[in-house]
């Protein structure tokens, strides 16, 4: 079985892309957001690598799953935050579009990487 790294992934490096965004995004946010849904999207975000990550240091396929499943699932509590935000009009609809092309985009490569993951444990 080859070892790769998580760091050598494409979705923990997408990941953490959109965690650079989402800071950049939400810095001009109204200042009496900053423990509201600033600091809610803050730490959806910083979860979607940080699971990826910690999944990749299991010892067991099954344990790795759970945690890839747990970053998709911050991955969704994202983009409803992004929404929220869009309703709340703190990005307009062009970041609104830009934002959920890049939640697709890591969402894809998280369900790729489950399904990747759930074909190994199905051969042993």
């Amino acid at each position: 079985m080859g070892y790769q790294k998580y760091t050598e992934l494409d979705v923990w490096k997408q990941a953490r892309e959109l965690a650079s965004f989402i800071y950049e995004l939400t810095a001009s946010f109204p200042k009496a957001e900053q423990f509201g849904l600033i600091s809610q999207m803050r730490r959806s975000v910083v979860s979607i690598p940080s699971n990826i990550a910690e999944g990749c240091g299991r010892q067991h396929l099954k344990e790795t799953i759970q945690f890839l499943n747990i970053g998709r699932g911050s991955l969704y509590e994202l983009e409803t935050q992004i929404f929220i935000s869009k309703d709340l009009n703190f990005i307009d609809d062009n970041q609104l579009e830009i934002c959920i092309q890049k939640v697709e985009s890591v969402g894809k490569l998280i369900n790729g990487f489950i399904r990747y993951q759930n074909s190994k444990s199905s051969k042993s």
